[in-house]
């Protein structure tokens, strides 16, 4: 069992992220190592994660007293209706605080995962069990937890760190490569806002990394996790540098949710979309010059994903598309915060604008 570890520091909390490639046969090795007392569990499994790997983890659970929620994880399904119904098992099967749940799958099944664990008792033990590069590289660091509203994405929410958190490389390679797509987008964005020179590395090796070959992609990876450590030991609860991991977000989350979180685009693909929109828009305010914004965007155009708003939306969605902007997290006055980027490596974080510049710009993005 090769692995590499990372250890998170917060205020409130430090623990583990483990790296490497078949880590769910040694499930009971790792938790040992890494003095978790685990005895009763609830699991909440993605339906689309492979039962074979379910076996695995079974038999790897076979001396404790395991329950199971399979989860049907989409944006629509991130919502109080299933948390309640987590709680209602937890209540039923009279689990303690010391107890665990432990989330199997992608984003969307840790955010909700660790939402239900954050307000059980004020606090169940949660490990962490990401199944997808975007939820290795991201979500499952951090401690951001919740679920979406008809008003938009993850507004009601808590931070809470996990006890551990397991990514397994080997569940990368059951994955459609759309999924591959989505995950890189999350690396990219952890390069442009923070390392030149893992820029420069993504740029050199993207097509191997695409195709998950090794040892590109446990290098992307774990940098892309150390790079996203750095900034949440620093600011844990986002009050000021944590704002630049949403680079691309503000748009991205506007974008999933003025299309209902359709099929039509995931998570994944809407923050590529929304960091092609950020960099557009960090042109056209003459805060990155036009030599590095041509660079960045020849390296999304080897990504092979689409990238064009038009193929998504119609003028007749920019009032739409704006309402959800204007509800974003960020925001803490009638403007819209976004983050901007002046080059590779060096980002602008607090940015106003009115909704009115903004209507401008993204009406010509729309009909030009």
């Amino acid at each position: 069992m090769k692995h590499t570890k990372l250890i998170i520091k917060t205020k409130s909390h430090t623990y583990p992220i483990i790296i490497g490639s078949n880590l769910i046969r040694n499930l009971n090795e790792i938790f040992k190592d890494n003095s978790i007392k685990l005895n009763k569990c609830l699991l909440l499994i993605d339906k689309k994660v492979p039962k074979k790997i379910i076996s695995k983890i079974d038999k790897s659970l076979s001396k404790r007293e395991v329950s199971k929620f399979f989860f049907n994880a989409n944006e629509k399904n991130k919502n109080i209706t299933n948390i309640n119904k987590i709680l209602k098992i937890l209540l039923d099967k009279n689990f303690s605080r010391q107890d665990y749940l432990i989330s199997i799958g992608g984003g969307i099944t840790g955010d909700v995962g660790g939402f239900a664990a954050s307000i059980f008792k004020r606090g169940l033990q949660f490990i962490n069990i990401p199944t997808t590069l975007l939820s290795q590289v991201d979500s499952s660091i951090g401690g951001k937890t919740g679920v979406n509203t008809n008003q938009g994405k993850n507004l009601i929410g808590s931070f809470y760190q996990p006890k551990l958190v397991i990514s397994d490389i080997n569940f990368l390679r059951s994955l459609p490569f759309r999924e591959i797509i989505c995950g890189y987008g999350e690396i990219l964005k952890h390069a442009l806002i923070s390392d030149k020179k893992f820029y420069k590395y993504l740029d050199i090796n993207i097509l191997k990394i695409l195709n998950l070959k090794s040892p590109f992609i446990e290098k992307a990876i774990y940098i892309s996790c150390k790079i996203k450590k750095k900034v949440v030991e620093k600011d844990e609860k986002e009050n000021q540098l944590r704002k630049v991991l949403n680079f691309g977000h503000t748009f991205g989350h506007a974008y999933e949710a003025s299309l209902k979180y359709s099929k039509k685009l995931n998570h994944g693909e809407a923050v590529l979309l929304g960091i092609t929109t950020s960099l557009k828009f960090s042109l056209n305010k003459k805060y990155i010059n036009k030599n590095e914004f041509n660079h960045i965007m020849n390296h999304i155009h080897k990504i092979k994903a689409s990238i064009n708003l038009k193929n998504y939306f119609s003028g007749k969605d920019l009032n739409k598309i704006l309402f959800f902007m204007k509800k974003d997290k960020k925001n803490i006055s009638s403007k819209i915060n976004l983050i901007l980027l002046k080059k590779v490596g060096s980002t602008i974080i607090n940015n106003e604008f009115d909704v009115n510049s903004l209507k401008v710009f993204l009406k010509k993005e729309l009909t030009n």
